[in-house]
């Protein structure tokens, strides 16, 4: 069976359709109104490869043409009037939608009703605030997609910490990590405190794409993560890496060296900020002297805190590769040594030492 958008409905499923045809048009409903800092859609604005706005001016090849409602970047007149496509989202009569949400979701069931953590706007029977948890209630059940912005929404984040009186979470623990939209797709997790730019704008261009039905889903890994983007540690795409092994260590943070004595958790964290750099290809934590403090991790801020401090292990690794590191230092350092020297036969003599042998004369 074909839908009014040109996809074909997976049998047995009514409703949950495949990208395999592809749609002309699909809109983004951004919501940041979890427990957040806005720092996610600030963070987006940054973004050059491609920018938000080539996307929704329709300057990449292959896309849908792309409708985005987010408070920040949208020229509505707000209100109701910038409510109007989440309502009509809402009520099954804006079809299809990808929905983001930014902020983590906090836990409405253990205060009883008594008030509200967060909200998006009024409920239109009770004119009440209408809370994040009923929009995503509404919502994500009828969204082609579902995209966790930053790690508030992806694992929870600050808000999500040990003794917070929340109970905050990220999306996928509020929907459950087995949730499907209706491409099939799970929640996507595009972590980050705030979202690395490009990260984000790669995985909605191919999240776009597969709506398009140009590409296949997006390869995620157990954490929902993009693979392609969360499949490496920071340490293996660090410029101070080698200092580590060559057991070469900063004391300060002055220091051009590997980081890990003063409290860098680079080689166990999944992020490619060091090699992607920040904005245009510049900056990223280790790049510019920071440590890297797991941001992108689902168990973030508690597993890394105290910040500044040597992770655990890092003792004992460091101890272990002392010895060798101090080897291989040596090592090429005779060899750094010998190979900064001009071969011997560059002179300005009246014998040619080269070993060149005019052999085709004879």
């Amino acid at each position: 069976m074909t839908t009014q958008s040109g996809t074909t409905e997976v049998q047995g499923e009514p409703g949950r359709a495949e990208a395999r045809e592809g749609f002309d048009e699909i809109t983004i409903l951004w919501i940041s109104e979890g427990m957040s800092c806005d720092g996610d859609t600030v963070s987006l604005t940054a973004a050059g490869q491609p920018s938000i706005e080539d996307v929704v001016l329709g300057l990449i090849p292959g896309l849908p043409k792309v409708n985005l409602v987010n408070k920040v970047l949208s020229p509505s007149l707000g209100g109701e009037h910038f409510l109007a496509p989440y309502r009509a989202a809402a009520r099954g009569e804006l079809e299809p939608f990808i929905l983001v949400i930014e902020g983590s979701i906090p836990n409405q069931n253990i205060i009883e009703g008594e008030g509200y953590w967060t909200s998006f706007g009024n409920h239109p029977d009770t004119g009440e605030p209408q809370t994040l948890n009923e929009w995503i209630d509404d919502l994500a059940p009828k969204a082609w997609a579902v995209i966790a912005a930053g790690t508030c929404a992806t694992f929870g984040g600050i808000h999500a910490m040990a003794g917070n009186p929340t109970g905050c979470m990220g999306l996928a623990d509020y929907l459950g990590w087995d949730f499907k939209a209706r491409s099939g797709l799970p929640v996507v997790n595009v972590p980050g405190c705030p979202i690395q730019p490009e990260n984000f704008m790669e995985t909605l261009v191919w999240t776009l794409q597969h709506a398009a039905g140009a590409a296949p889903p997006p390869p995620l890994d157990h954490m929902l993560r993009p693979q392609w983007l969360f499949g490496k540690t920071v340490h293996e795409g660090c410029d101070r890496a080698a200092y580590y092994e060559q057991a070469d260590f900063a004391r300060d943070y002055n220091s051009p060296k590997c980081q890990v004595k003063v409290g860098c958790w680079g080689p166990v964290v999944n992020c490619n900020v060091p090699k992607r750099g920040w904005m245009a290809g510049i900056g990223g934590c280790p790049n510019v002297g920071g440590i890297c403090i797991g941001c992108t991790m689902p168990s973030f801020p508690d597993a890394f805190m105290p910040f500044m401090d040597e992770p655990p292990g890092g003792t004992l690794s460091s101890m272990v590769i002392k010895p060798y590191g101090a080897v291989v230092r040596r090592l090429r350092g005779l060899t750094n040594d010998l190979v900064n020297h001009e071969p011997k036969w560059r002179h300005n003599k009246s014998k040619l030492t080269s070993g060149y042998d005019p052999h085709w004369r004879a």
